[in-house]
């Protein structure tokens, strides 16, 4: 059989609209075939870890599931007669610790044999389930479906790269099927997203990953001539700005377009990130279910706590502080490294930075102009920073300077 790994290929989309046909036509008639969806899910799934490069991950992938069932089951049915903050806190961590333990690691912390625990979309599965632990705890979940838990936690076209869904959106999504005129809408946003996926993903990120590759290439000869900075920097960060959002947002769009397929309206990732006015503006626009996930599940959390029990008085001050803790944390959970860590500490002081300029410019209205060209300003100023931390995030300069 083949190896089809997601959005990889045109090949994999062939087999894979094919397939989904059946559930197109019953959707369109008002029927959800609830066990043909999970069957076609489950072959897509395994036809990913169906080589022996992968044959480890498919094992992981089952694995986890399992501990991920029995942790959600548990900590739901105990919800359902007590609260105690002490065992939400541990079923979390529980939740996260395979992720953590794949992420030291990764970082030569622990055994390599630890990476083994690893496979394809478990960072997405654990915001996943973390997230649905979050939600029994706040009420919004009240009771546990097997069936309905396992096609949240392995909805294929988000299994590999997001976006990433809340269980209480996705069930009632999947508990029935769309009104016709409304799945007739969805499978044509499916098409147009399919095409500008394409676009996104097959052109434009080819061509500025090859840029990109060329950039680096000229960047380290004058590395090995002893230089600790070069001018091809500046370019490496621009194309690599370009390759992340172009491939990554053309990923996003094709698992929007084969959620759509399937009656599943997921979040959208991506929404002009480059225009954003501000820092904050961006996280708004940019892998915004990320964003929106760290905002409610982290930042909120951190602010309420600090706030509730009067460690911090200030809410200037805590919000400051829940900036830096919520990048450092997206940033750990990119991976163990400095520059995943350097990248979530400057987008964390940018971020407060960013309050404490609105709060300047509130107070002295009249003095500061606002029109055109100062949002023109903004936009310009905003994407150079980002693209500064896009050359700390790619880590290329672990290599440059520290692996040549």
């Amino acid at each position: 059989m083949p190896n089809l790994q997601p959005y990889a290929d045109p090949n994999y989309f062939v087999y894979l609209l094919l397939a989904l046909v059946p559930l197109a036509v019953g959707l369109y008639f008002g029927k959800r075939f609830v066990t043909y969806e999970v069957l076609v899910s489950l072959a897509f799934i395994f036809l990913i870890f169906d080589d022996k490069s992968h044959s480890g991950q498919g094992l992981a992938l089952i694995i986890y599931s399992i501990w991920q069932f029995l942790l959600v089951w548990g900590y739901i049915t105990y919800r359902k007669k007590q609260n105690a903050g002490m065992v939400f806190y541990a079923t979390a961590a529980l939740s996260i610790l395979p992720i953590f333990l794949v992420r030291l690691s990764g970082a030569g912390i622990f055994h390599a044999q630890l990476s083994l625990l690893g496979f394809l979309g478990i960072s997405y599965l654990t915001f996943r389930s973390v997230g649905m632990i979050i939600e029994a705890r706040d009420g919004a979940v009240k009771d546990f479906h097997p069936v309905m838990f396992l096609r949240f936690m392995l909805f294929m076209p988000t299994l590999s790269s997001g976006p990433i869904d809340r269980y209480s959106r996705f069930a009632k999504d999947a508990a029935v099927a769309p009104e016709r005129e409304h799945y007739i809408d969805l499978l044509g946003k499916a098409v147009k997203n399919l095409f500008l996926g394409f676009a996104y993903k097959f052109i434009i990120a080819h061509y500025a990953e090859m840029t990109y590759h060329y950039f680096q290439g000229m960047a380290m000869s004058d590395a090995h001539h002893g230089m600790l900075l070069s001018w091809w920097l500046i370019p490496v960060a621009y194309s690599y700005g370009m390759y992340l959002f172009f491939d990554f947002a053309g990923y996003s769009l094709f698992a929007l377009a084969i959620s759509y397929v399937m009656g599943i309206e997921s979040p959208i990732n991506f929404n002009k990130p480059y225009g954003a006015k501000n820092i904050k503006e961006f996280w708004n626009r940019w892998h915004m279910s990320l964003s929106f996930w760290f905002r409610d599940f982290v930042f909120m959390r951190f602010v309420f706590l600090f706030l509730k029990h009067k460690w911090i008085k200030n809410r200037n001050t805590v919000s400051t502080l829940a900036y830096f803790v919520n990048m450092l944390v997206m940033g750990f959970w990119h991976g163990l490294t400095w520059y995943y860590i350097l990248y979530g500490f400057m987008h964390g002081a940018a971020l407060a930075g960013n309050d404490v300029w609105i709060r300047f410019k509130r107070k002295h209205k009249n003095k500061i102009p606002h029109n055109k060209f100062t949002e023109g300003f903004a936009v310009v100023l905003t994407f150079h920073f980002v693209m500064l931390t896009f050359l700390v995030f790619c880590g290329f300069l672990d290599t440059f300077w520290f692996h040549r």
